[in-house]
């Protein structure tokens, strides 16, 4: 059983790798936990489809990218989860950041470089989803290393690990987003499954 505990620790050991680029575009997320009977669970969303988004529909954390008026990644992840889901985090426990990573499309790398950073949700707060949000989940921790739920994910050029958290037509983590959950649970000791 993964714990709020054991991802605080792991994260107050882990020092972050922190990508420099002066000339790349910086996004920020934010994995936002909060405590539930039996397990905790972490939010993630379902980016509403638009014209020109190349991660339009697919399974995200609320995020985006830094606006010249953040002070930093941070900064930028905690607007954006308030723009786009209506919750606070300024208040919030941050448990830590994770490394940070490149993006990629089509198989190729981007210069967009991409911070993480993570939070537990304290008292009860309603997700308001925005027009960029077309909805949001709370999955418990213990589905995200469950077996039954890692699928193959099809996407040009070939298929890609994905972990069902909803609806199987439309809520795979794949990608980027996936990339960070298996990062988080790597510092954890845990290896996601492979996909059934």
């Amino acid at each position: 059983m993964v714990s709020l505990d054991a991802i605080r620790e792991a994260l107050r050991e882990h020092r972050h790798e922190t990508l420099v680029d002066p000339g790349a575009p910086r996004a920020a997320v934010a994995m936002v936990f909060r405590e539930q009977p039996g397990a905790p669970e972490l939010l993630f969303i379902e980016r509403a489809t638009r014209e020109g988004d190349p991660w339009s529909g697919h399974m995200a954390f609320p995020g985006g990218r830094v606006d010249p008026g953040d002070p930093g990644t941070r900064a930028a992840a905690e607007r954006e989860t308030l723009e786009e889901v209506g919750l606070r985090l300024e208040g919030s426990e941050r448990l830590g950041r994770l490394d940070d990573v490149r993006g990629y499309r089509g198989g190729r790398e981007l210069s967009l470089i991409i911070s993480a950073y993570l939070y537990r949700l304290e008292g009860e707060q309603t997700i308001t989803i925005n027009h960029e949000v077309a909805s949001a989940l709370w999955v418990p921790i213990p589905r995200l290393l469950d077996t039954d739920y890692h699928v193959p994910y099809p996407h040009r050029p070939g298929n890609y690990p994905g972990i069902q958290v909803g609806d199987p037509d439309r809520h795979v983590v794949w990608g980027l987003t996936y990339r960070f959950v298996r990062v988080l649970f790597g510092l954890l000791g845990h290896r996601l499954p492979e996909p059934r």
